[in-house]
């Protein structure tokens, strides 16, 4: 598991997550790339969870934003179904790679602009079996995952508080599961219309 943020307002949003990666078979400790971008329609794509599944959601929301007749709100849509149709393959790899079944999971942000609404939006996305249905939910203002480590801290798009709040969590994570699983850097992407920009905030 690892750190995903999510802060929301009419005209800006901003997305962070740690860096680190951990190779489910080795446990080997890698940077990952839990923040991508597709930048033509300014929308941005970021994970809790499983990299391998991520990076094939992504492959194919980038290739469906080639579409004439692509919108977000059409992606929004459809993601929930794409990841419930995608689950059962992932989970026979997992089982053929010998991977505990009952700790796949994955969570997933959709977010950008909307030309259709005249603001910024952002969906979130949760898969924790195979046996029940992707759970796809609007963000109103933000999401903070985990977030029993933020209950007492005022949301902030400030960059000393997105990195402050990281650290929070990352310090709850690993001190819960007794072993490293939330750290390396933080990076953040910020998106107004027109504009999308990645940061490195620093190390968590």
């Amino acid at each position: 598991m690892s750190i995903l943020n999510l802060l929301l307002t009419r005209d800006h949003l901003v997305v962070a997550v740690d860096t680190l990666a951990e190779d489910a078979l080795t446990g080997a400790h890698s940077a990952g790339a839990k923040l991508l971008l597709i930048p033509q329609h300014n929308l941005v794509f970021a994970t809790r969870g499983s990299m391998q599944f991520f990076l094939r959601i992504y492959e194919l929301a980038l290739q469906a934003s080639f579409r004439a007749d692509f919108s977000m709100e059409q992606l929004s849509a459809e993601l929930g179904f794409v990841v419930d149709q995608l689950w059962p393959n992932y989970e026979k790899a997992a089982a053929k790679a010998g991977l505990p079944i009952e700790q796949l999971g994955t969570e997933l942000v959709l977010g950008g602009w909307s030309p259709k609404n005249g603001r910024m939006m952002a969906t979130a996305y949760a898969k924790s079996g195979n046996q029940r249905p992707c759970v796809a939910q609007p963000i109103g203002g933000q999401l903070a995952s985990p977030g029993e480590p933020l209950q007492a801290v005022i949301p902030s798009m400030a960059q000393t508080d997105l990195l402050a709040h990281a650290r929070l969590q990352a310090s709850h994570l690993n001190e819960q599961l007794g072993r490293r699983v939330a750290g390396g850097r933080l990076l953040a992407g910020f998106l107004q219309k027109g504009q999308a920009v990645l940061k490195d905030l620093g190390e968590i």
